[in-house]
This record gives C-alpha cells, structure tokens and sequence, in this order.
C-alpha cells in the first residue's frame, strides 16, 4: 500500500512540476514589425522575472493570428487587425481573439541614403508601386529604374500600404516581395535603385526616411495620426489573458514596458515622462 502510495506521490510531485513549467511559459508568435518590441520586452520581464520562460518568433502578422487560432502561441503579435475571415475561424474552433494595443506605429517609405528625393507624395507612391512610375526621373530624381521593394501579403505591413497607399490597387508584379522588415530594409541598402516600406522601428543609418506629403515620421505625427501611414500595433491573446501572460502584457503597456517601446524606435501609446 506505501508503495502504490509513494508512487502515486511521485506521480503528483512530476505533473506539478510539468504544470507549473507550463504555467511559467510564453509563446509568443507574428508580426515582424513588433518583434523587436515582443523580443525586448521578453527580455526584459524575464530579468524581472527569472522564473518565467518567455519565447519570441516572427512570421508575419497572418502567421501569428493563424498560431493562436491553432492554439500553438499564447500571443499573437500583429500589425494590423483580424480581418473578417479570420473573426469566422476563430469562431469555428471556440476561439476568442482580444486585441491589445501596445505601441504606435508609422510605416515609412524608404530608399538608399544616395538617393537625392527627400519627400514623396501618396499619389506618387501608388503610382511606383502600381507600376506607372518606373523611372526616378519621372519624380524629380536621377535617370535610374525604380526597383520596387515590397512585403509579402500575410505581413500586417503589406496590409496597412495596401489600404493606405495602394487603395487596394494590386503591386506591380516586378515588385520584389520580402518576408520581413529586416529584409526590406536590407534590399533597400544594397541597392541605389530601390524603394521599400518598413515600420519605423527598422529606419537605420543606411536608410533615408522619405517624408510622405511633407510629413516626417515622428512620434509626435504617430500620436496624432498626421503621418499618412500611421497605425496601432497589437498583441492578440485568446479570451482574456490570465497569469504570466496576463502580467507580460501588463507589464508591456506600463510606463516601464513602453520605455522598452520607444527605445526600440517604436512610439508608445502615451507621452512618457
């Protein structure tokens, strides 16, 4: 009997141990443009917080909401909201998507620092990415051919330029299509020729940040939503979150976690004292 007992203990003593592991875990999944956001904050929770295991990947905002919905990520990150299709998936398997506003964003037109164009208008931007406009003489630059840098169309990148600046007009097929931010950014780096689009957390020094109808990328035109290509990003949880993941994404929209954001590059959702 001490033996089934002492057994059966044990038993107990291992499931505890394999839940509260669980329990102590994050996985988080999505969008490329707030993984740096996703990436730091873990980082930082987990200094905090050395108990809990946080894990961070990208894949696209698509990707992210398609993970919860799968019930394989506790968090999605995505830089867009769920579209219809989605909203019915998620109804199909019992799923309940909440939306969590955690930083603000601009998505920023982006071309290699030698390039003498410092703004760009809306119309001008359709026109390159549409395909009329080949040639960045025809905007007041150099006699080069455009080389047109775009997001892949499960990114919430692609989606956010698609309404805003395509107005749902189709790219050009000779576009090249890139699975990340990084990559857009680097594409645009290497080549004299290009023009991309990345959130304004990935604009670095070998990037020039074009102004879009006058308008720079600021936290101040992010805030206001001046800046013609601005938008909310979100970490997506199913139903309302409850312990580890319920105090990360606390912590993520704390004055302490938004700091995270704009050291990121990112604008928070608040003026920070």
């Amino acid at each position: 009997m001490n033996k089934v007992f002492n057994g059966m203990l044990i038993l107990f003593l291992m499931l505890s141990s394999v839940f509260c592991v669980q329990a102590n875990e994050i996985v988080i999944k999505g969008s490329t443009t707030v993984l740096p956001i996703a990436q730091a904050a873990a980082e930082k929770y987990m200094q905090i917080h050395p108990e809990v295991k946080i894990s961070v990947s990208g894949g696209g905002s698509g990707n992210g909401i398609k993970a919860l919905i799968d019930q394989s990520t506790d968090i999605a990150d995505s830089s867009r909201f769920l579209k219809d299709s989605e909203i019915r998936m998620a109804m199909e398997k019992n799923i309940l998507p909440v939306p969590h506003r955690i930083a603000l964003d601009s998505v920023v037109p982006v071309v290699h620092p030698e390039n003498i164009l410092t703004d760009i208008t809306i119309d001008q931007l359709k026109g390159i990415y549409t395909g009329q406009i080949k040639n960045w003489k025809e905007i007041g630059g150099k006699d080069m051919v455009i080389t047109v840098v775009s997001r892949d169309t499960s990114s919430g990148t692609y989606e956010i330029w698609e309404s805003k600046v395509l107005n749902k007009e189709r790219v050009t097929p000779k576009a090249q299509t890139l699975a990340s931010n990084g990559a857009v950014a680097q594409a645009v780096a290497s080549n004299p020729y290009a023009i991309g689009y990345v959130g304004i957390g990935y604009i670095n020094k070998d990037l020039k940040a074009l102004t879009v109808n006058g308008i720079e990328a600021t936290i101040a035109s992010a805030i206001s939503g001046v800046f013609p290509v601005s938008r909310p990003l979100f970490m997506f949880t199913s139903g309302w979150p409850e312990g580890e993941t319920a105090a990360f994404l606390t912590y993520v929209v704390s004055p302490e976690g938004q700091k995270v954001v704009q050291a990121e590059g990112y604008v928070p959702l608040y003026i920070l004292k």
